[in-house]
């Protein structure tokens, strides 16, 4: 009725970081830039506070806290993964602040990174944000460049 009830087709994700954004495709570790896990975005940050991209559950927080899964209210499953190889380094690094099963939305803090010890000590500090369940996607717009914690970074069209 007058479609008042019905989702949007469209979804925004959001910077969960500070910093550059670029093709997923120019992140060093195969799994992501061959889309092997899903596709999106990276971004090469500038800050260690993660916040989450948009409004949805967490479904994990991964035990060494490097990665966090979150179902969006549509029903995409992003997949925000800090850094490249960072889970050898058993947790250090990183500092939770959200828990699994924490209604979020837009700019709710998740973790902090200690970006100094991750230059250090991982592959990459770069940070792909992906849809782990393409399957639901039509289109993804990316906004690259230069972006604040909050700004949008993707603008998807969910299949119909």
């Amino acid at each position: 009725m007058f479609g008042i009830f019905k989702k949007s087709d469209k979804v925004e994700l959001y910077s969960p970081i500070s910093g550059k954004s670029i093709p997923i495709e120019q992140t060093p570790d195969q799994v992501f830039s061959e889309k092997i896990a899903g596709d999106g975005i990276a971004i090469n940050p500038e800050e260690g506070l993660v916040v989450s991209p948009c409004k949805g559950e967490i479904l994990q927080i991964f035990k060494t806290n490097h990665a966090i899964a979150i179902k969006e209210e549509n029903g995409l499953e992003i997949l925000v993964h800090l850094g490249v190889d960072t889970v050898n380094l058993e947790g250090k690094g990183f500092e939770r602040i959200a828990e699994v099963g924490q209604k979020v939305k837009v700019g709710d803090p998740l973790i902090k990174m200690d970006l100094e010890f991750l230059k250090e000590n991982a592959k990459s500090i770069i940070c792909p944000i992906i849809i782990t369940n393409m399957d639901k996607v039509g289109n993804i717009e990316r906004n690259y460049g230069n972006l604040k914690r909050g700004q949008r970074i993707t603008k998807i069209t969910l299949k119909k």
